[in-house]
């Protein structure tokens, strides 16, 4: 496989973003990212600047037209967004919600249909109940549930963000976290590879180990996780073998709109990646289901609730 091209600019990682600690001898260096051996976290090395940053993400991540998918794509993405919000209202005590990386507010809409006050926050905001802040910086703390839905690894602070987190429930407020699992068997089939390394915009590569004792010591106490829940596993293994296939295919990226794609495509490289697709979907299915069988999988969620 090509080896990842580091193509940022920033300063080096000194300590991990999860855990606080030095990345010292211990670590475990690899492109674009480094191995705390304290915790086991990625973190993002070098960390990008603001001006990477901004460039990783361009206008093409959240399209102004706020669809990212084909038709299919984007109803199946509010119908996970329906099922996350009736989970939340389950689990949650009354009260309000907040979504930390909110994007286009599919799941706040979800959530104000089944009467929760909710709102959010994201960088670029593109409604009024969403907002430019980083959680730390949000002075309400009362929350019912505050949400991580594939966001926190895009945070350069998610440790204190973790910890802000948990100073912003309210006394039984649950956290609902779904992250990519670094110690999967798809993140280390693929290594540089894996689509859900998507550097540099994920700053934190967690595993369910690190994930679970870091949100326990600022207090939470984990309730439940879940293999299926947090998605993104058949993807996973989909994209990762496509990907390997001559010709510059890109399943993700194919899926995608025009409008909403990170690199261009030209119509048969998006035919031929979606038709590979197609074609190596039962071995993607395989490959996921024998992960989340040996409970492993792909992406981990988790819900910690405030004692």
């Amino acid at each position: 496989m090509t080896r990842l091209k580091v193509d940022w600019t920033g300063a080096a990682a000194t300590e991990c973003v999860w855990c606080g600690r030095p990345l010292d001898a211990r670590a475990r260096r690899l492109t674009g990212r480094t191995i705390c051996g304290s915790c086991g976290t990625g973190t993002t090395d070098p960390l990008p600047d603001p001006e990477s940053l901004d460039a990783a993400y361009g206008d093409w991540y959240w399209p102004s037209s706020g669809k990212r998918f084909g038709l299919v794509g984007d109803r199946m993405l509010r119908r996970s967004r329906a099922s996350m919000a009736a989970r939340i209202d389950e689990v949650a005590p009354p009260g309000p919600v907040l979504d930390v990386g909110a994007g286009e507010g599919t799941l706040i809409d979800a959530l104000k249909a089944r009467g929760r006050e909710a709102r959010g926050l994201e960088r670029l905001p593109s409604r009024e109940d969403i907002v430019d802040l980083s959680l730390p910086e949000v002075e309400q703390d009362d929350f019912a549930a505050i949400i991580f839905w594939h966001s926190l690894e895009h945070l350069p602070d998610s440790g204190p963000v973790m910890q802000a987190a948990a100073e912003r429930l309210r006394p039984g407020g649950v956290a609902f976290v779904a992250v990519p699992d670094l110690s999967s068997p798809q993140a280390r089939f693929f290594g540089d590879r894996w689509i859900h390394l998507d550097l540099p915009r994920h700053l934190v590569h967690l595993t369910t180990a690190s994930l679970t004792a870091g949100m326990e010591a600022n207090g939470l106490e984990v309730t439940a996780t879940s293999r299926t829940r947090g998605g993104q596993n058949l993807i996973g293994w989909l994209d990762g073998f496509v990907a390997m296939l001559p010709g510059g295919l890109n399943l993700y990226q194919a899926l995608r709109r025009k409008q909403a794609r990170r690199i261009p495509l030209n119509p048969v490289q998006r035919l031929l990646s979606i038709t590979a697709g197609v074609l190596l979907a039962p071995v993607a299915l395989v490959c996921a289901a024998v992960e989340v069988a040996c409970r492993r999988s792909g992406s981990i969620y988790v819900e910690g609730r405030r004692v």
